[in-house]
């Protein structure tokens, strides 16, 4: 039972484009097995489905205000669908008040009729995966959904970092030259949060 008194304890990996969120969830899921559902990113799903990606500031509040909303559903829908196991989802729903078109986040909580520290509540744990971009590292390949240069990947990435951090539960996995030794660093954090709450053990 998560501490929130949900039925499903959450974690949320995140991050800057590029950081390898996508590729640990998968990794972490293959070797959990049934136990653990992973939550794909939302912004994804809507944008290879033919979702229009357009830079106008209200077009792109209008996007972020679509994502929040079928964010919240998709983890309520796996939370429904697959009671006690671990939800891992791929961002969550603040990461769209550091895509938000004004330089404030506030405007984005308010706009979604909610708070920071309301979202940060629907979280139980947070892994926050430092982007590649960082090391000046190439971002590009790997999703094809995600536009971002290497200058607004790090920029997106410090956005991030300073909303999610305020978690009490917040986990910080550096940039590393090694993308296979900071997936390892990932995963073991991920390891760490499940063994210290007793989520993969069965129950009497």
């Amino acid at each position: 039972m998560s501490p929130q008194g949900r039925n499903h304890f959450r974690i949320v990996l995140t991050g800057g484009p590029g950081g390898g969120k996508t590729t640990a969830a998968d990794l972490f899921r293959r070797e959990i097995g049934k136990k653990v559902v992973v939550v794909p990113e939302t912004a994804t799903m809507l944008f290879t489905g033919g979702f229009p990606r357009v830079g106008e500031p209200k077009a792109r509040a209008a996007t972020q205000r679509a994502i929040f909303h079928a964010q919240v559903a998709l983890e309520d829908i796996q939370g429904a669908l697959y009671p006690g196991r671990v939800l891992l989802c791929d961002r969550g729903t603040i990461d769209g008040a550091a895509f938000w078109p004004e330089e404030a986040p506030e405007g984005f909580f308010k706009t979604m009729g909610t708070t920071l520290q309301a979202e940060l509540e629907r979280y139980d744990a947070v892994i926050f995966f430092e982007s590649a971009a960082v090391g000046d590292i190439s971002i590009e390949g790997g999703n094809p959904a995600r536009t971002e240069s290497n200058a607004q990947a790090r920029e997106l990435d410090i956005r991030l970092r300073d909303l999610w951090s305020k978690h009490p539960n917040f986990h910080f996995i550096p940039h590393s030259a090694s993308f296979f030794e900071k997936l390892r660093g990932g995963l073991a954090e991920l390891q760490q949060i499940v063994d210290a709450n007793g989520l993969l053990e069965s129950p009497a």
